[in-house]
C-alpha cells in the first residue's frame, strides 16, 4: 500500500510541478516516504490550511453566485404591470428609501466597483447568464483543487501514520 501511495504521490507532484514550473526548469519529484516526520507534519498542516482557504473561497463564490441568480430572477419577473408599484431604492448597502417603479423596459446593473450600466431587460438577462456561467466555472476549478488538496493531505496523513507506527514498533523492539 505504501508503494502505491508513494507512486501516486510522485506522479501527482511531478504533474503539478510540470504544470507550474517554467519550461526550462528541471523538475524533481519528492518521495513523501523519504521525508522525516516533522516535514510530513508541516506538509500536512500546509495542505489543511490550503484546504481551508479553498473552502472559504468556494463559500464566497457560492454567495456571489446566489446574489447574481437572485438578481437575474428579479429582472426576469419584471413586467409592464409592475409600472408604478412602490419599491425600496438602495442608497447604500444598508439604507433604502421608498420609490416608485417608473420604467420596466430598462434596468441599472451594477457591474462592479461602483459602476452601473443601463441595460434593457434582454441584455441584463444575458449579462447575468454570462456572469453566473463564469462564476460556476470558477467554482468547478476551486472544487477540483479542493479535492486534489484533500487527496494529498490524506496521503500525507497515511504516510505519517505509517512512519509513526514504525517508530513505535522500533521503540518497543528496542525496549524488549
Amino acid at each position: 500500500r505504501v508503494r502505491a501511495i508513494n507512486y501516486n504521490v510522485k506522479l501527482f507532484i511531478e504533474f503539478k510541478e510540470k504544470m507550474s514550473a517554467p519550461a526550462d526548469q528541471n523538475v524533481q519529484a519528492v518521495d513523501l516516504a523519504q521525508l522525516p516526520v516533522p516535514q510530513l507534519n508541516q506538509l500536512r498542516t500546509q495542505f489543511e490550511e490550503e484546504e481551508n482557504m479553498l473552502t472559504q473561497s468556494l463559500a464566497q463564490l457560492k454567495g456571489v453566485q446566489s446574489r447574481f441568480v437572485e438578481s437575474q430572477e428579479c429582472v426576469a419577473k419584471m413586467s409592464k404591470k409592475d409600472l408604478g408599484k412602490p419599491i425600496l431604492v438602495p442608497l447604500t448597502s444598508s439604507m433604502y428609501v421608498p420609490g416608485e417603479l417608473a420604467n420596466t423596459e430598462t434596468v441599472l446593473v451594477d457591474i462592479g466597483t461602483g459602476y452601473h450600466v443601463k441595460m434593457d431587460i434582454a441584455a441584463a438577462k444575458q449579462y447575468f447568464d454570462r456572469i453566473i456561467e463564469y462564476i460556476t466555472k470558477k467554482m468547478e476549478v476551486v472544487q477540483k483543487n479542493l479535492v486534489e488538496k484533500d487527496k494529498l493531505r490524506q496521503v500525507t496523513t497515511d504516510i505519517l501514520q505509517l512512519k509513526l507506527q514504525a517508530q513505535v514498533q522500533q521503540q518497543q523492539q528496542q525496549a524488549s
